[in-house]
Order: C-alpha cells, then structure tokens, then sequence
C-alpha cells in the first residue's frame, strides 16, 4: 500500500492544489482557459503522441480490448440513464449523467497514472480506451441528450455534431500520428526531439493542476444547487460499478480464450476505476443540460477517487514499477 500511495498522493495533490490556488485567487479564472488550452493543445498532444511513438500499432488499437471496454461503457451509459431518469432528471440530464458515470479522466490524468503505477506497457490498453470514450461513449450520450423533445434526425445530427467535435480534438490526431512513426519505424531526433520530450514532460503535473482548477471553475458557474441524493449514486456507479462490470466482462473474455491477457485486464479495470473525466460539465454547460449535478458528479468522484483508487489498486496487488 505505501508503494501505491507513493504514486497516487502526488498525483491527486496536484488536482487539489489547482483547486485551492483557483478557490483562493491565487490563480485568476481568467487564467484557467489558458492552462486547459496549453495542455489539450501542446503538452498532452506531444506525451500521447511519444507514447503511441514507442507502442506497437496492436497494442493502441487491440480490438479484443476495445471490444471489452466499449461493452462496459454501453451497459454504464444504459444502466444509469434507467436509474436516474425521472420527472425531475430528464433526458438530456440523465444522459450527461451516464457520460460522467462511463467517461474516466483518462486523457488529463489517467495515461500518466496508469504509467507510473504500471510501467510504459500499460500506455496501449489505457490510449485504447481514451479513443473508445472520445468517439463512442461522448457521442452516443451527446445524442441521446440531444434526442430530449427531439426528432429521430435531431438526434443524427446531434450525433455527427459529436463526432466533428471528437475528430476537431487534437489528442486522437496526436495518437494516430505517433501510431504512424511506429509503423515507420522513425524516432525523432535532434531539436524537435528535445521540444516534444519538454512539453510531454510538462502534461503530467499541468494536466493534474489544470483538473482542479477546472472543478472549482465548474462548481462556481453551476447553475442549480443538485441535492446530494441526485449526484452522489452516479458518482458511486463511476468509481465502483463502472470498474466491477469491467473486471467481469474482461475475465469472462479471458476465460472463454480472448487473447486478453491479465495485465491488459488490470489496465482496464484500473482506468475504469478513474474519476469522471472533468471535461464533461462544460459539454453540459455547452449543450444546456444542469452542469451543476454534473460538476458535483465530477467533484465528488475526483475527491473519493484517491481512497476507492488506491484501495482498488492494493486489493489487485499493483506494485508500482
């Protein structure tokens, strides 16, 4: 456990330090933009695409790993929509909801966790999944809350909205680009090198502190005021259920002779077990869903993340590499 910790505590003292510096001022709201654009834009591009750079093509986009996370992810985004879907939830509500419940921090916060408890090995499995939640998971849960008093097409093109969105996002293109250098079998070298290994090496502890200020930033700009019983269990199904369902699927897959090996199965389930990945609230905000249960899902998830995580991870016998 105190190998675990050695890991998992800096890395969620960063997301509360970004927290605290943006709650007492000490980093401008204004300033918060910035930081979120220099790690999508530049720092998290440049470390993912080194990654896919230095992992075989098949272990990015390993079909049997996609599959079993894609299922996992389908059956989250269903289930909670029928537990939470209500008079008061409504559609578009709920299927935000299931987006946080099945959508793990994974870019800003789980591949560099994931790594560090894991080993580069673990890079593969977890970009994987950063692929099936940008294209699959987001887009299905933006259409469906695009659906609420919608028309079958208002859905369809809600759908392809996402999908425009998913492909404008610059981390698939970095991952595909260093897919490409893999096959190529080409290395960067000299200056470029040098640039990219600096603003990878700056994603990590930016990313982190960047998470924290945007959930102080989310919590303020909510709109409602989400009582506790409205946010809370969607936050237990991300944390607890979502990595359960994982687990089970991929080891009935294992069983039945899926070439699903039992560390690409750790991976999963340790990325399921993220929080909820902190970008969904201004998706919420954006397609005018209530982002303030959705900031609390995120909030609460990120704060009970650190216990339920590091637990989860010392019950499965991670040891740190």
């Amino acid at each position: 456990m105190q190998a675990i910790l050695a890991v998992t505590v800096p890395f969620f003292a960063l997301v509360l330090a970004g927290y605290l510096a943006a709650r007492r001022h000490v980093l401008p709201e204004s300033a918060i933009p910035g930081l979120n654009a220099f790690v999508l834009y530049f720092a998290l591009p440049c470390m993912l695409f080194r990654f896919g750079m230095n992992t075989p093509v098949f272990d990015l986009l390993n079909p049997v790993v996609l599959g079993v996370y894609l299922v996992a992810a389908l059956l989250i985004v269903f289930v909670t929509i029928a537990l939470t879907l209500n008079e008061t939830v409504q559609l578009k509500d709920a299927a935000f909801g299931a987006l946080v419940a099945a959508f793990p921090n994974t870019g800003f916060m789980g591949v560099p966790l994931l790594v560090a408890l894991l080993g580069p090995a673990a890079a593969g499995p977890v970009i994987s999944t950063v692929l099936a939640d940008l294209f699959v998971t987001s887009s299905l849960c933006i259409a469906l809350a695009q659906a609420h008093g919608a028309s079958g097409q208002g859905a369809r093109v809600a759908a392809k909205r996402a999908l425009r969105g998913a492909l404008s996002n610059p981390l698939p293109w970095s991952i595909a680009l260093g897919a490409a250098f893999s096959v190529a079998e080409v290395q960067l070298s000299g200056p470029i090198d040098v640039i990219v290994r600096m603003l990878a090496d700056a994603a990590t502890p930016v990313a982190l502190f960047t998470i924290g200020a945007v959930l102080w930033r989310a919590g303020q700009h909510a709109h409602t005021r989400t009582p506790v019983g409205r946010f809370l269990p969607v936050a237990l199904i991300k944390l607890f259920v979502h990595p359960l369902l994982v687990l089970a699927l991929a080891s009935a897959a294992h069983v039945l002779g899926a070439p699903l090996s039992e560390f690409q199965i750790l991976v999963l389930v340790l990325a399921a077990a993220l929080p909820s990945a902190s970008n969904v609230s201004l998706l919420a905000e954006r397609y005018g869903a209530d982002n303030g249960r959705i900031a609390r899902i995120i909030m609460s998830s990120t704060a009970l993340a650190f216990v339920s995580f590091t637990v989860l991870a010392w019950v499965l016998g991670v040891r740190p590499v």
